[in-house]
């Protein structure tokens, strides 16, 4: 049997992962695959995949290529959402910040440097002609820690996609200003290079399961009602994040992908340079 570590956030859209590893799906091939939840998102993650403590991440697109840029030895094997994630821009209730021109000296809370919650709010500062060098930034840990930041003051604002935290705009902790999507796939997949090397053949079976799973995940008997019940979300919001959401179909990435999003990311001042796309990605298929 081999062991293998898989982690994402623990949100809807890693709930085919929870269906295949429930089925048993991994085990009928020799895998025993064990899942790790990471609420303090991509950067969390990022650091798992360095230490080894994580062999497989469920990361976002933007965190993992500037992390492999500045060293990380992992590799992309593919997109998993390859739609745009929608990024709620976030105030405490009792704000009095009301519109997005407001935000633009304000305290940004993040998850952790070089996290989603990072990276977007520099993409967000960027789209509305900010000085990206003047943003300021207080690492919060995770949602829970955003909570508290916006809510005793240590910080005034706080990205993070937006149907997570629509339970906590409609409960009326947050107000929610605005949206800003990312101008790329949002969720790849992941791999430690040294598990690569070992376990190539238990890694592309895993990708194959985990792709017939999500080929037809939207299909699934009351698949809305499901993610409602488990997330705490209302059946409408899931029905419209369904709507807006795909997941691959078991496509590799391209160098051409990958180059793109080195194209905006350097725009955004998010990375200084490009490197050459080939060392990002790993093709299961050639």
């Amino acid at each position: 049997m081999t062991n293998l570590k898989v982690g994402g956030v623990p949100e809807h859209f890693n709930y085919p992962w929870y269906i295949t590893l429930k089925n048993k799906e991994y085990n009928e091939h020799n895998i025993n695959l064990r899942w790790q939840d990471y609420p303090g998102g991509t950067g969390q993650m990022c650091k798992a995949l360095r230490e080894g403590t994580v062999d497989i991440a469920i990361v976002l697109t933007e965190g993992i290529i500037k992390d492999i840029a500045a060293g990380n030895p992992s590799k992309i094997l593919q997109t998993f959402i390859k739609t745009p994630l929608v990024w709620g821009i976030h105030v405490g209730a009792k704000s009095s910040f009301n519109k997005i021109e407001d935000l633009e000296n304000a305290t940004i809370a993040i998850s952790r440097f070089g996290s989603g919650s990072h990276l977007m709010a520099i993409v967000n500062a960027h789209n509305q002609g900010w000085d990206v060098s003047k943003l300021k930034f207080k690492v919060i840990g995770n949602l829970e820690g955003g909570i508290d930041a916006l809510t005793n003051g240590e910080a005034d604002y706080f990205m993070w996609e937006h149907f997570t935290t629509k339970p906590l705009v409609d409960n009326g902790i947050f107000r929610r200003i605005d949206d800003c999507p990312t101008p790329w796939p949002c969720f790849v997949i992941a791999v430690r290079n040294e598990v690569l090397e070992n376990n190539f053949e238990e890694v592309k079976k895993v990708l194959d399961i985990i792709n017939s799973e999500t080929k037809d995940f939207k299909k699934r008997d009351n698949i809305d009602e499901t993610l409602a019940k488990r997330y705490e979300q209302q059946l409408e919001d899931i029905q419209k994040w369904l709507k807006i959401t795909e997941w691959n179909d078991g496509k590799p990435i391209t160098k051409n992908l990958i180059t793109r999003i080195q194209n905006k990311m350097v725009q955004f001042n998010v990375i200084q340079e490009k490197k050459n796309s080939g060392e990002f990605i790993k093709n299961m298929y050639l």
